[in-house]
Order: structure tokens, then sequence, then C-alpha cells
């Protein structure tokens, strides 16, 4: 079901952008709708149904078009994000994702780097991950401690990242490795092959929701990636990480609204349909106050994730922003999805409809791209230092 808030209902910059949407809701509509219940239930990775979005153009929304990029401002490549994540979460994550894993190329890379891996990755010929977190290190990224040593003309690199989206079936890994022993100064950025000698995979985490994002650790043994293969300057890698997390924050802000407005839109269906007491459960107004606030979430979060967005379009500071966004809108998203199942009852519990999986979905994204927690510690310490 697409979502109840059109393209034409947008404040969209261009009739371009507005045309754009109208092409991502056709295809969510026809390519990712009919399978997301059967994908999701079985654990399915959706591989071709990402070929498809990168032949149309939406896997490069926000990148320059010299390389291949749609060339799109980042409001309208977030609106886009939304869209398909209210078809389908787990492929809204992947896009999102896949844009995090360009841009230390896009960002840092140099013009040599950048026409030789960039047009294949943005036309999503070459799938990405993103590898900054280990098992012992996720909210204190800086402690990470998957190392690479000099060998020959390159780097030996050994150690194991956790929670990778895309982790075995990635084409290409970003992979955030200690240099040196000189706190966040000594790591580094390398982009490493996903077919590089001594790179494996885990068996995929068995998750709560997203069953069908592929998530695993990813394990590397003496990987050997040339000197070619780092981006950025050596010491460089953990700036290269959190100005990509700002950015990556922004999309799955945008996910956690196109979720949260589809559990919105089913829960006002459901409410206009089912009745008790001799009339619609939308009639009372303790089910009309409760819709109201979730309308209300969902309508805020999407101004604070364009709102940060204009920012980054404008070139002016939106860490904070950011981290604002990611957090109001994954909370909203959590809380929507909650209050939908409550709406549905025990009609909500069930598999038969698709609110259960929303609630389990949401979930996540409270702690995907750095958790709530620590956007909240971003945003306290910007008001304090």
């Amino acid at each position: 079901m697409a979502l109840s808030i059109t393209p034409a209902d947008r404040l969209l910059p261009t009739e371009e952008a507005e045309e754009l949407l109208h092409l991502v809701r056709d295809i969510a509509d026809s390519e990712l709708a009919p399978r997301v219940t059967a994908a999701e239930h079985d654990g399915i990775f959706f591989r071709e149904e990402l070929r498809t979005l990168g032949k149309a153009g939406l896997l490069s929304l926000p990148y320059d078009e010299e390389h291949g990029g749609g060339g799109q401002p980042y409001e309208v490549y977030l609106q886009a994000l939304e869209e398909l994540a209210g078809a389908w979460l787990s492929v809204g994550i992947s896009v999102s994702v896949h844009s995090l894993a360009c841009y230390p190329l896009a960002t840092y890379g140099s013009d040599e780097q950048k026409q030789r891996w960039l047009p294949d990755m943005l036309a999503g010929d070459l799938l990405g991950a993103y590898c900054l977190s280990e098992p012992q290190s996720g909210s204190d990224a800086a402690a990470l401690v998957t190392r690479a040593v000099p060998d020959g003309d390159g780097f030996a690199v050994t150690g194991t990242k956790a929670w990778i989206t895309h982790g075995g079936v990635a084409d290409f890994y970003n992979v955030m490795v200690r240099t040196s022993d000189d706190g966040s100064r000594g790591i580094s950025c390398l982009l490493v092959p996903g077919d590089a000698a001594g790179l494996s995979s885990a068996p995929p985490e068995r998750k709560m929701g997203a069953k069908a994002s592929r998530t695993a650790q990813v394990i590397l043994d003496g990987v050997h990636v040339d000197r070619d293969r780092l981006l950025g300057a050596q010491g460089q890698g953990f700036a290269i990480a959190m100005t990509a997390l700002d950015a990556g924050r922004l999309g799955i802000a945008a996910c956690a609204v196109g979720l949260a407005q589809a559990a919105l839109d089913a829960a006002a269906a459901y409410a206009k349909e089912r009745r008790q007491f001799g009339k619609a459960i939308g009639e009372f107004q303790g089910m009309q106050f409760m819709l109201a606030d979730m309308a209300t979430a969902v309508s805020a979060a999407r101004a604070l994730y364009l709102a940060a967005a204009r920012r980054r379009d404008r070139g002016l500071p939106f860490a904070v922003e950011a981290a604002k966004a990611k957090l109001f809108a994954t909370d909203a998203a959590m809380k929507v999805t909650t209050d939908t199942v409550q709406v549905f009852g025990g009609y909500g519990y069930v598999e038969d409809f698709p609110v259960e999986r929303y609630m389990r979905e949401a979930k996540v994204l409270q702690i995907v791209e750095g958790t709530n927690q620590v956007q909240r510690m971003v945003i306290g310490r910007s008001l304090t230092h």
C-alpha cells in the first residue's frame, strides 16, 4: 500500500523532483510491496530488487552526476528513501547503507580513485558495506582494534567487524582500521574488495525484525589491501567515519518516517473499518486523540529531517540537527508502530497484518547509526561546550 502522503503533497524544490518521487512510488508499488511479506518471513535477501533500483538511478541520488550520480539535493534523496522504507523498511535501510558506503570514496577519494571505482558503485553494479563497529566497540568506535600493518605495497588487515549490513554479500567494504596506536588519530579507511582473499563472513544474525536485511560479522584474516585503496590520508579514517555517519543518520531518520507513516496509514484505515458498539472505532474520541498524536509525531519527524537536510544542501553545519532528527524520528517510529498494534488489538499481534512487523522493525532504528543515547550525547554536548 502506497503511503497516504503523495509526491504532490510534498514541498519539493523542482518538478523533476516530483517526477522522481512518482517513479520511486511506482517501483515501490510494483517491485517491492508484492515481495515484502514473504521475503521478511523467510529472511530472503533482495539483491535483484536493489539491482532494479540501481538501474533506475535510485542508489546514487545525492551524488554528483560526473561519476553517474543523480545530482539531487539531500532533501529530495531522503524523501525518496522515505517512500522506499514505507513500502519495505529493509530495502530503505539497504539504500541508505549503500549511500553511506559510497560516501568515503565520493568525498575523500582522489580523482583517480573516483574514476576507477565510483561509477560502478553509484550504478548499483557494486553493492557496498560500511565497517566501523566491532564486537567490543560499538558506540565507542574509536576503541576499534582491527589492525592494518604494512605488507609490501599495501596493508595486511586482521580483525572482525560486527553488525555489518550487507555483510557477506557486499562487493566492497569501507573498513575502518587501526594503522597506529594514536587513539582516534590512528584510524584509517580502506576500500576492501568483497572477493579479497582472507575475507569472510559469519552466518547472518537472527534478528527481531528487518529479517530480509543481511546483517553479519565480517572477518578479515590477513587480507592484503593495496595502498591505492587507502581513502583519504592515513590517520584520517575516524574523521571520515564520523562525517559519513552524520549523513547516514539522516537516512535512518527518513526510513523511520517512512515506516511510521505506513503504520499510521494502516491504523487510520483500520479505525474506519473496525466496528464496535455499533460504530467505527475511529469515531471514539479516545481513538481520534491517539491517531492525532501519531500523525503529529510523523509530521514533526519529517520536518526535522528535512530541516537538517536543507542545511546540508546549503553547506551549513548539520551534525547536531542530524542527531536531533535521528533521535526524534526513530523514537516516534517506535511509539507510532506500538500504538498501531494497539489500534488493531488482537489482530495487531498476529502476522495476518503487517503492523506487528512494523513494531519489530522500528526497534532497530533506535540502535543503528549511533544509538539514541549517543544522539542525546551529541545534542547535549552542543549545548554545554
